[in-house]
Parts: structure tokens; C-alpha cells; sequence
């Protein structure tokens, strides 16, 4: 299996992209936009003079592994000689949907269809295509060529000849793959999500400030990250999705999302992406704290 199709070309596809290529694999990235694609490259181009600089790889390294990613705007032409297509799309239900029932009428009937969600059901998925032993969900942490981590879901119908291929494969990509089963959230988002909402829902009833709450998680729990600077990172649009589907799947009121974190995605406060979330990430709050450091 030396020839892999990434579907989506932003942030997790384009990191999906990145690891595989430098392991030796041929990579076909595939974006119905142009931009998307070229702006997919440069990010893996700009990773890759990072880790030159630090002297992790060499320059031959960088240009090796950029030679091995071939970009494509086609999906048919894209993964026509993939043994594994990977799906990195946006998180939204109806879309993975259509993609999966693409993939099944163009891909070879050995092809392996995974999906890299982060929360929806990979039964569901599975569902809506012909080869439901052949879906799986493998589920990388971002920034994909750093975190160790990839969570393999089975679906219900997913085969342990699948499940086991996909488990060596993350390991030769020096990841470390856990296997789980497919109920909402998974395990990753199952448990941080609603360690996120709490944190929000104590801002929200103002029991502390966002710097407050990052500070006690950070010093006294050993977070590398506040959890409020963590959903902007993430995305609160995200964090949104994922709690919706876990409150809607296990139809819990705990997992219900806090109104704050809905009002601000209703604003369009997105965290990071939209420049301001819990903290402000403006061009020119950027200019205020370099103006500030020569004050």
C-alpha cells in the first residue's frame, strides 16, 4: 500500500498529506478548488523548511517529499490507483455522505475508505456505500505530522483484515494508533468536548475570567493549553458540531452545548479562523502587542 488519495486539502488534509509523503508514499491530494490546493502545498512546503531549519530532515528530505504529493481538482482521476483513500473534508454529515458514495462507484473494490471525522458515526458513513467491511475511521490529531495519536473506529461492519492493515499503517508512520469503537464522540471528543463546554459554561455563569480558567487549567492541571484557547484553536464553529452530535446521539443534557458557545458561533466568533474567539487574534491586536514590545 504505497499509494494513497487525501480528499481535502485545508489543514488536516493537507497535514494528512504531509506525513504520508514523507514516509516514502505517493500521495494524489485532491480539492475541488485550485487555491485550495496550492495553498494546501505551500502550508506543507513552509512545514517542511521548519523542520530543515531545525535539522529534523535535510533539504533533499524536503524535496523528496514534496515530489511524492501529486495534486488533482478531479476526484475519479485523483484516486484511481489509491489503496487507500482518506477523507478530509469539512465535518458536516450530508457532504461525507456524498463523497463516500462517489468513492464506492469509482474506487476498486479493494480500495479502503477511511474518513478522518472527528465525530461522525462511521457506521453512517459505511451505510452509504456497498463495502461496509471496507470504511474505517482513522482520526488524526492536528498538527497531524507532530501528534503522535490517530484513532482507528470501527464501524459495526468493518473487518478485522481492514482494522489491522489500518493499525500497522499508522505505526509506519511513526504514529501510535489506538482502536475504539464507533459511538459518538469516539474517545478523544467524547471526553474533551465536554471539558470544553464546562469551561465555557463557567465563563458563561461568570465564575471566572477566560484568562482565569486557562490559568488554573494550565498551572494546576498541567494543560499545555487552556481549554477556552483550545476551542479557538480548534474552532468553536467545531466544538459545536461535535457536542450537537454527541447531545443528539446519546441524547444527554450534559453534552448539551453551553448558549454562549452557540451565540458566539451564531456571530461568527470562530476562534482562530475568524481572527477572534475567547481572545483576539486581529491584525491589529497582532500590531498592538509587537508595537508594545519597543513601548
Amino acid at each position: 500500500m504505497k499509494n494513497v488519495a487525501v480528499i481535502g486539502a485545508g489543514t488536516m488534509g493537507n497535514g494528512i498529506a504531509h506525513t504520508f509523503a514523507q514516509f516514502g508514499y505517493k500521495v494524489q491530494l485532491i480539492d475541488i478548488s485550485q487555491a485550495a490546493l496550492d495553498k494546501g502545498v505551500a502550508t506543507i512546503s513552509k512545514n517542511l523548511d521548519r523542520m530543515v531549519a531545525k535539522e529534523r530532515i535535510t533539504a533533499a528530505d524536503k524535496e523528496e517529499t514534496l515530489g511524492n504529493i501529486q495534486t488533482f481538482t478531479s476526484v475519479k482521476e485523483g484516486v484511481q490507483y489509491a489503496s487507500l483513500v482518506i477523507e478530509a473534508a469539512t465535518e458536516n454529515s450530508d457532504l461525507k455522505l456524498k463523497i463516500f458514495q462517489e468513492l464506492d462507484q469509482i474506487c476498486p473494490d479493494d480500495t479502503i475508505l477511511a474518513t478522518n471525522t472527528s465525530s461522525i458515526s462511521i457506521t453512517k458513513i459505511a451505510a452509504a456505500t456497498s463495502r461496509p467491511d471496507m470504511v474505517i475511521g482513522m482520526h488524526f490529531m492536528n498538527p497531524v505530522p507532530l501528534m503522535k495519536l490517530v484513532e482507528v473506529i470501527r464501524g459495526y461492519n468493518t473487518s478485522d483484515e481492514v482494522t489491522n492493515t489500518v493499525m500497522e499503517l499508522s505505526k509506519e508512520l511513526n504514529k501510535v494508533p489506538v482502536e475504539v469503537n464507533d459511538y459518538p464522540g469516539f474517545i478523544a471528543n467524547r471526553i474533551l468536548m465536554p471539558m470544553l463546554n464546562e469551561a465555557i459554561y463557567s465563563l458563561y455563569e461568570g465564575v471566572a475570567g477566560v484568562h482565569e480558567i486557562d490559568t488554573v487549567m494550565k498551572l494546576g492541571m498541567a494543560h499545555p493549553m487552556g481549554p477556552l484557547q483550545l476551542a479557538d484553536f480548534i474552532g468553536l464553529d467545531v466544538c459545536l458540531s461535535i457536542l450537537n452530535v454527541l447531545y443528539e446521539g446519546f441524547g444527554n443534557p450534559k453534552y448539551a452545548p453551553c448558549p454562549l458557545l452557540v451565540n458566539m458561533v451564531t456571530a461568527g466568533k470562530l476562534g482562530v479562523k475568524s481572527g477572534e474567539g475567547f481572545y483576539d487574534y486581529s491584525e491589529s491586536r497582532k500590531a498592538e502587542k509587537i508595537a508594545s514590545q519597543f513601548a
